[in-house]
């Protein structure tokens, strides 16, 4: 504090609030930013989710289930390479269940 803030005090509360009110700017900006995110959320995620769907289309239901259906024979086909040495009775059958599809 200086000689002039005590003999002028209204000078330096009028600087002090300078100093507060550039401080709170900030603050104040990220709060309405924060607001605006939260208000417009579900927008942004169905927006986010659009672009996801033009990058890579969902898949039909019976492209799903024909993948799925690959995944289990590779699943048996591995469990009975497992098996193979230890149970070959088990391993062929395993083998007999993936043919099947």
């Amino acid at each position: 504090m200086s000689v002039l803030s005590i003999a002028f005090p209204f000078e330096a509360a009028m600087a002090f609030a300078g100093v507060a009110a550039g401080a709170a700017r900030p603050l104040i900006g990220i709060s309405i930013f924060a607001t605006l995110f939260l208000v417009f959320k579900p927008l942004l995620k169905g927006l986010l989710h659009a672009a996801l769907l033009l990058i890579s289309p969902r898949k039909s239901l019976e492209e799903r289930r024909s993948a799925q259906r690959v995944r289990s024979a590779w699943m048996l086909h591995r469990m009975a390479r497992e098996y193979d040495a230890a149970q070959p009775n088990l391993a062929a059958e395993l083998r007999q269940l993936a043919s099947r599809g």
